[in-house]
């Protein structure tokens, strides 16, 4: 039995899944693995729709949520081991800066630079998604011979998402306190 989660709903390894497709064999298996479905059987086989049904469930949760789809597809390659996580320096500079600014604004609010702090945010984290975009569509059509080099670019716009995201959540919990 699989855990691969696209072996087990017998689709190809993709960023950009039709979401439909997804839902239709997630009710599909759902009802298939339902324990309800299996209460008169051996508690063998009980335990095993259990584990079908819980890993129907955890694999529709992961392939339909963009973020988690790319970490899990990244983690199935040995992408994001802790303690590998190298950026470039000029996008770490970026983020520093712009980190220093929000530790500004905790001492001093500032309405207006909180506002520059976001553009500049949204600013770099649309750059990255346009960057990324047609690799991640073009991702399964790939040879597979340069799918690792698509990978490497797939994993380093996921880990400076990261890091926007946690400047989006700073600047949110600025707006909050407003």
């Amino acid at each position: 039995m699989t855990s691969d989660y696209f072996e087990f709903y017998n689709l190809p390894q993709t960023f950009l899944p039709d979401i439909a497709t997804l839902k239709s064999k997630y009710y599909a298996l759902s009802r298939e693995y339902h324990p309800d479905f299996h209460a008169t059987a051996s508690s063998e086989h009980q335990q095993d729709m259990l584990r079908l049904a819980t890993l129907n469930t955890n694999a529709y949760r992961t392939l339909t949520d963009a973020d988690q789809r790319m970490a899990y597809i990244l983690n199935q390659h040995g992408l994001l081991e802790e303690g590998k996580q190298e950026l470039p320096a000029d996008f770490l500079m970026e983020v520093m800066e712009l980190n220093e600014q929000l530790m500004e604004l905790e001492v001093e609010p500032d309405p207006a630079a909180t506002q520059r702090v976001e553009q500049e945010t949204q600013a770099l984290t649309d750059t990255l998604d346009a960057g990324i975009a047609p690799v991640l569509a073009g991702y399964e059509g790939l040879p597979v011979d340069i799918r690792p080099q698509a990978l490497q670019q797939i994993r380093t716009y996921y880990l400076k998402k990261r890091y926007l995201l946690r400047i989006h959540e700073s600047l949110t919990k600025f707006a909050t306190r407003s």
